[in-house]
């Protein structure tokens, strides 16, 4: 910033969260090994830590979480097979079109009618389709879901609904992969281990460094047998990091982070409330996102930004995503420069 502008306030996203010194020594503590030849100590205690937590047998370390969910799917689906997932969904509008590119899988967006992010189990139904159509139709595989729903504001998907659309997939014939990215948030907001909200899938993927402090890193995780498989995937890919303990470190400090992840609810609780006092149309959120609905949004960006205050646009909304390098002064400070830019 220039002299005498305001201190940024960057709620632009969770991601922007910076490793702590705890954090940067266990990086530099870490027992590393080569991650490609045999295995790195430090990677495979992640590996199992994050695999108890999600509740399934294996897990997979991945440089991120647009390869995790790549991966999960390439092994899901076959050329020109389809799948469903929630329309807004991570997998559809923010991985490039990977899903198809590599995975080889035709999209297809389901609405949500059951809330936020979320399908009914009719609507997941009737976008399957007979399971035995003619060769010449498309075949879908495979039902791709998101907890939370970023693009839905952090939406929280709850194990009940959850276990009635893994029990329509079965139905359907169709497998099921959950982006979890912020399945963390989730179980925090409905205080419940993670692995009541991964019930019946045959995949998972969960970031570290979405809030938790972890400067990269990924999980992917199913059974041991689709976790060898995903190993083979990630190779393909070029994820195979050598002495990866260095960054595996922070990601197992940032599993005992979970918990802290409710402060970053509540201070979402508090800016939404303090903008709708200020005239703002905001939505009560569920976990650390917030969307805004605003008139032009490249405009309120703009305003945003000259009182040094960073957002991000998000399904035709202003996002502002809390976090553990945004504080509870941040907050209040936030809503003195909008008020005060207000008049």
């Amino acid at each position: 910033m220039t002299s005498g502008s305001p201190v940024p306030i960057d709620f632009r996203s969770d991601t922007i969260t910076a490793p702590d010194d705890a954090m940067r020594t266990a990086m530099a503590d870490a027992e590393v090994g080569d991650n490609v030849i045999d295995s790195d100590p430090t990677i495979a205690s992640l590996e199992q830590r994050a695999a108890d937590m999600l509740g399934m047998e294996a897990a997979l370390w991945t440089p991120s979480g647009t390869m995790a969910n790549l991966i999960a799917l390439s092994l899901h689906l076959e050329r020109g097979d389809r799948f469903l997932a929630p329309r807004g969904a991570h997998v559809l509008t923010n991985e490039l079109g990977s899903a198809a590119w590599f995975a080889g899988g035709m999209p297809d967006p389901v609405d949500h009618d059951a809330g936020p992010g979320r399908p009914t189990p009719a609507t997941v139904r009737a976008a399957a389709g007979p399971p035995n159509g003619p060769y010449y139709a498309l075949r879908t595989t495979l039902l791709s879901l998101e907890n939370t729903h970023n693009a839905s504001g952090g939406a929280v998907t709850p194990p009940e609904e959850h276990a009635q659309l893994v029990a329509t997939a079965r139905d359907c014939g169709l497998n099921v992969h959950l982006d979890g990215a912020r399945l963390w948030n989730a179980a925090a907001a409905l205080d419940l281990p993670p692995a009541a909200l991964t019930v019946g899938v045959d995949s998972v993927s969960a970031c570290l460094s979405k809030g938790l402090g972890a400067p990269a890193g990924s999980v992917v995780a199913g059974d041991a047998e689709f976790v060898e498989r995903a190993r083979r995937i990630r190779q393909m890919l070029g994820g195979g990091v050598r002495q990866g303990g260095v960054l595996a470190a922070p990601g197992l400090l940032a599993l005992d982070r979970v918990d802290d992840l409710a402060h970053d609810h509540a201070n979402a609780r508090a800016l939404a409330a303090g903008l709708a006092g200020l005239g703002w149309d905001v939505e009560e959120p569920q976990t650390n996102i917030l969307l805004a609905t605003v008139p032009d949004v490249a405009l309120a960006l703009e305003r945003l930004r000259g009182l040094g205050i960073l957002a991000l646009p998000m399904a035709g909304r202003v996002r502002f995503v809390l976090h553990r390098d945004v504080s509870d002064d941040d907050v209040e400070e936030a809503l003195r420069r909008i008020e005060e830019e207000r008049g």
